[in-house]
C-alpha cells in the first residue's frame, strides 16, 4: 500500500506543507502512521480525503464546516446542500460585486462629460447612478400611461376616414389635453433636478417645468436653491426642494 510523507502529500494536492499541517493541527487530516523517526505517513485514503478538503476549501466552505461534514459517518448526504447553500452565497457574492462594477463604469462614463470637475460632480454622478434604475422604471411607466391615449387617437382617426364621424376626435383632442397635464404632473411629482452650481437637488414649480425647453436628461430651470438658470439634470427623487442629497 502506497504511503505519503507530508511533503508528498501536500505536492499532490497542491499545497504547502504547512497547509496540511494546520489539517493536521484541526484533526480534520490526522496521519495513518508516524515512522520510527516520527514522521507523519498517509495511505491512499488520507489522499482522497486531502482532495476532499481541498476541494470544499476552493468552494469556500469554511474549515470549521469541512470539520463537522468530515466527522459525519455519510458525508456524501450533507455535502450536495453544503455545496447548494455555497452556491446562493457565492452568487450573491458575484451579484453585488457586478452592481459594483456598473456603477464605478457608470461614474467613468459621466465623468467625461463633466467639464469641470470637482468632488461635487461626484457626488452628483453618484446619486444619478443611484437612481438610474428607478428614472427607468418611471419612463417605462410614462410610456404605459401614454399608451391608451395613443389607441384612442388611431380608433378617432379611424372613425373620422372609414366612417366620417369626427366627433370622437374632437373628443379625443380636449381629452388629450387633460390627460397630458395629469401624466405630467405624475412625471414631475417624481423628478427633482440637481444644480450644477450649487449642486443642491431642487424641485420647481410644475409649470416652469412642463415649459422648460429638455434633453432627455436636462431641462432649462431656475434653480430654487441659488438662482442658477440653466440646463440642470434630472434624476428620480421625492426630496423636498432645496434638500442636499442624502450619503
Amino acid at each position: 500500500m502506497s504511503m505519503y510523507t507530508t511533503g508528498e502529500i501536500a505536492k499532490l494536492c497542491g499545497v504547502s506543507v504547512r497547509t496540511v499541517q494546520y489539517y493536521d493541527s484541526r484533526n480534520i487530516l490526522i496521519p495513518s502512521e508516524l515512522s520510527e523517526g516520527g514522521r507523519r505517513l498517509y495511505t491512499e485514503q488520507d489522499l482522497k480525503r486531502m482532495q476532499m478538503i481541498c476541494f470544499l476549501r476552493n468552494a469556500g466552505i469554511s474549515i470549521n464546516s469541512i470539520g463537522e461534514l468530515l466527522s459525519k459517518e455519510d458525508p456524501g448526504s450533507v455535502i450536495s446542500i453544503l455545496l447548494e447553500q455555497q452556491e446562493k452565497l457565492l452568487q450573491e457574492e458575484v451579484n453585488e460585486r457586478q452592481t459594483k462594477l456598473e456603477l464605478i463604469a457608470g461614474i467613468r462614463r459621466e465623468l467625461k462629460t463633466v467639464d469641470n470637475f470637482s468632488f461635487e460632480s461626484i457626488g452628483d454622478i453618484a446619486y444619478l447612478m443611484k437612481n438610474k434604475k428607478k428614472m427607468r422604471q418611471l419612463h417605462s411607466a410614462m410610456l404605459i400611461l401614454g399608451l391608451p391615449l395613443n389607441i384612442f387617437q388611431w380608433i378617432t382617426i379611424i372613425l373620422w376616414i372609414t366612417a366620417g364621424i369626427w366627433y370622437p376626435f374632437a373628443i379625443y383632442a380636449a381629452a388629450t389635453v387633460l390627460y397630458g397635464i395629469w401624466v405630467a404632473r405624475f412625471y414631475f411629482r417624481r423628478v427633482v433636478y440637481i444644480c450644477p452650481s450649487c449642486h443642491r437637488i431642487f424641485r420647481p414649480a410644475f409649470k416652469e417645468a412642463f415649459w422648460a425647453a429638455h434633453t432627455p436628461t436636462l431641462r432649462k430651470l431656475t434653480c430654487t436653491c441659488c438662482g442658477y438658470k440653466g440646463f440642470c439634470v434630472e434624476t428620480y427623487g421625492k426630496e423636498n426642494r432645496g434638500d442636499k442629497k442624502n450619503g
